[in-house]
């Protein structure tokens, strides 16, 4: 038995950081591993020749991607923001994003003194799988899926799901699984969020370029803002605004979100925290003749120092 498996296996944590917390927000990088997608499709219609420069493909033209999600600490709340590719899919499955790296879900959350049952809500920002895969988990006898947080509350978009679920569109069929998602319905585990509404205390920003009503939580820390970016900026390389990914349903769109958002984060001088750029976690933002490029670049573990 792993470790992972050792620590899914026993109690509650007897870790009591988070078992009570004043109202203070405290934010957590969570490291779920690294995966591959081609250069090209991360890029649209941006020319290898430039975004080479930036990101270095291997000789199959993939490069090499985070999933890094956030946890946040308020109040009598553990918050996960997004949950990974998960282990359960197939071989075949896995053979096409190459999962690597040392760190996993419950690995990360372990290290934090977190156990699953400690968490209490979790956003999905939408539901394609390298953000959501990890919400569910095989049964021990592997016959079914159950919740991975037995305890939580799972918040998801309401135009999100019903954009995945039961008839997804040609485009993005083979990013919403059902068995990533349906099992928290069947539990009764999922809080549907309307346009304007708050995600477990948290703001968020609802985008439909990328797909159809992703949410981008808004966390607070030190009366400093940070955006959760999710799919609409998934690394540095993709703040200038051109730079859209293939994968995108509606790319003129997500120019137009691009521009609104990064104007209004460099304005008020918000700071952007990426899902999956392998290199950089955070970065500010500048605002020159240019347009919004980016600052510097650090840590949220330098940032909360």
């Amino acid at each position: 038995m792993g470790d992972e498996e050792h620590y899914l296996s026993r109690g509650r944590s007897s870790y009591d950081k988070f078992t009570y917390f004043s109202n203070a927000v405290d934010l957590f990088s969570i490291d779920t591993g690294l995966f591959k997608l081609d250069g090209g499709a991360m890029f649209g219609v941006v020319p290898k020749t430039l975004w080479s420069r930036y990101i270095t493909p291997d000789s199959n033209n993939l490069c090499t991607w985070a999933m890094r999600c956030m946890l946040v600490a308020h109040g009598s709340r553990l918050i996960l923001i997004d949950t990974g590719l998960g282990d359960k899919q197939t071989a075949k499955f896995f053979s096409f994003y190459e999962p690597h790296g040392d760190a996993n879900l419950m690995r990360s959350l372990h290290a934090k003194g977190v156990h699953p049952s400690d968490i209490t809500d979790v956003a999905l920002t939408h539901l394609h799988f390298d953000h959501c895969g990890g919400a569910v988990s095989r049964s021990v006898d592997g016959q079914y899926w159950l919740p991975t947080f037995p305890n939580a509350t799972y918040w998801i978009g309401e135009d999100q799901y019903h954009w995945a679920y039961p008839s997804p569109n040609p485009r993005e069929r083979a990013s919403f699984l059902p068995e990533n998602f349906k099992p928290l319905f069947d539990e009764q585990r999922v809080h549907l969020v309307k346009r304007g509404e708050q995600v477990a205390g948290l703001d968020v920003l609802m985008v439909d370029g990328h797909t159809n009503g992703m949410m981008l939580p808004i966390l607070e820390v030190n009366q400093q803002k940070i955006l959760y970016c999710a799919d609409l900026l998934p690394s540095v390389a993709h703040l200038p605004i051109a730079w859209v990914m293939g994968y995108d349903t509606r790319p003129l769109l997500t120019l137009q979100e691009k521009t609104d958002i990064l104007s209004r984060a460099a304005r008020e001088n918000w700071l952007l925290f990426f899902e999956h750029d392998a290199q950089y976690e955070m970065c500010s933002l500048h605002e020159g003749e240019k347009g919004v490029t980016v600052g510097e670049t650090f840590t949220l573990q330098d940032l909360l120092a």
